[in-house]
């Protein structure tokens, strides 16, 4: 699947940066958000990618040394997972596609976040894993 028009050539630049194992893994999770809200916006936060939606942030992801973090805002309230305290976010610590769940569970859980940001519910300021 092909990113949106909505893409945002810094994210582009950010996967590219990226260490070599975790660029498949981001282009992933960028081509999910994509395929499970169409129109979400992309932008640089804190210097990582957020996706956003009804001009509010949705969904985060980030590279480091060993492994990605990508976290849903509405944290818990979209799922526990168990591995919050792994990683940033609620998937703990990916280095490989196969660490993500399940396409049809990942795009299920970004739709939820998307229905709760559409219903107004705000995300907890706790923290976003």
């Amino acid at each position: 699947m092909a990113v949106q028009a909505s893409a945002d050539p810094r994210v582009d630049a950010y996967i590219a940066g990226a260490a070599e194992f975790a660029q498949p893994v981001l282009t992933h999770l960028r081509q999910t958000m994509h395929q499970a809200c169409p129109g979400v916006q992309e932008t640089i936060k804190w210097g990582m990618p957020f996706f956003m939606h009804g001009g509010r942030n949705l969904a985060f992801m980030a590279a480091f040394k060993a492994h990605c973090g990508f976290g849903l805002v509405h944290g818990h309230a979209v799922l526990a997972t168990g591995k919050e305290g792994e990683a940033m976010g609620q998937f703990g610590r990916l280095a490989t596609l196969e660490d993500l769940p399940a396409q049809r569970m990942l795009l299920a859980h970004i739709r939820k976040a998307v229905a709760l940001a559409d219903s107004g519910v705000k995300p907890s300021r706790a923290r976003m894993g």
